[in-house]
């Protein structure tokens, strides 16, 4: 990726895996739905009594352990209500870029887990396993990523030049150059996928993406980006940042519409569509506190701010956030909903 987006690893009160609690909480919603698909759509040859899973963008815990832990209770009920098959060995694949905290990521493997598991480092624009090898993959809040930003949206002089940091939408012609390369990236993923997985394999999508006709900038979400955009300008302003570098800081990230998200699902042709769900629950939505909201963006966002303009720039960033955030708050509670969902693919 042109800009470096990783989360914050490690196990401290800074670190994602100590505020991925509203992601996590969409898995825990979601596992009824995901135990139904799995009981009915799954089709797969289980004879050499191995199942292989696989998480696409795992991060360092602990939702991956969960998420993981849901696929393998359902598949275990399924084949033992079906067939009476017990004793199925498991395979666990942990996929992220190669910056990724795989290092917290196994130290704090579940002592008590039923699977082997094993890290695999890449791009998952790409395939990262074996042809075929594959029996059900998930894909949790990973979504929403670009490989690249456009060029033209980074250059100043262009006139497509994006003031923004992110795709807030308030430039129909900056959102149409991002969704162009969403479009090339879920159109590689989904290639990827479909090759790795067996024939009647699944592939379960959890995330959020923008509600149709709704603006990135009218949610909780995209104000926040916002406001760490406008803190990152005033340090510009203040000398402590270089402006030039900040003209050209974009985060690779496009929340899609539903529509568009399921019209390049639909577009692939790999996959049948088993489910498309909202999941709605008591954590969907990020609650009016200024302190988890700036701490959310700043586990999320904070990696690719040091990784560009250092550590001490991102920290006076997010003490500028926090401000902005508590001043901003009525405009906050104002914000239109995400959608949360799931997704259920079946292998063509």
């Amino acid at each position: 990726m042109s800009t470096s987006f990783t989360m914050i690893g490690g196990e401290g009160p800074n670190s994602y895996r100590d505020h991925s609690k509203y992601q996590g909480a969409l898995v825990v919603a979601s596992k009824e739905k995901i135990n139904e698909a799995i009981s009915t759509k799954l089709d797969i040859d289980i004879t050499s009594n191995l199942v292989n899973i696989a998480d696409f963008g795992c991060s360092s815990g602990p939702n991956t352990f969960t998420a993981v832990q849901t696929l393998l209770d359902a598949v275990e009920n399924k084949y033992k209500k079906e067939s009476n098959i017990e004793g199925i060995e498991f395979q666990v694949f942990f996929n992220d870029s190669s910056n990724n905290d795989f290092n917290t990521l196994f130290k704090t493997l579940p002592p008590a887990r039923r699977y082997f598991a094993a890290g695999v480092p890449g791009s998952f624009f790409g395939r990262v396993l074996p042809i075929n090898s594959l029996h059900l993959g998930v894909s949790a809040y990973s979504l929403h990523f670009v490989s690249k930003i456009p060029k033209e949206i980074k250059d100043r002089d262009s006139p497509v030049w994006n003031k923004d940091i992110h795709c807030s939408g308030s430039s129909k012609e900056v959102a149409k150059l991002y969704l162009d390369q969403y479009k090339i990236d879920v159109g590689s993923f989904l290639n990827a996928r479909a090759q790795e997985l067996v024939s009647g394999g699944l592939l379960l999508l959890l995330g959020s993406c923008r509600p149709n006709g709704v603006q990135m900038f009218e949610t909780v979400e995209g104000m926040m980006i916002d406001f760490i955009g406008a803190s990152l300008n005033e340090i510009a302003n203040q000398g402590l940042i270089d402006q030039q570098k900040l003209d050209t800081f974009k985060l690779p990230i496009y929340a899609p519409q539903a529509d568009e998200l399921k019209q390049i699902i639909e577009d692939n042709g790999c996959f049948t569509v088993e489910v498309f769900e909202k999941i709605s629950h008591a954590m969907g939505e990020f609650p009016l506190d200024p302190e988890f909201l700036t701490v959310s963006f700043k586990v999320t966002v904070g990696g690719s701010v040091a990784s560009l303009f250092g550590q001490d720039a991102m920290e006076k960033t997010y003490e500028l956030v926090k401000e902005k955030t508590q001043e901003m708050l009525p405009q906050i509670a104002k914000a239109k909903p995400g959608m949360q969902y799931l997704i259920v693919l079946r292998r063509n």
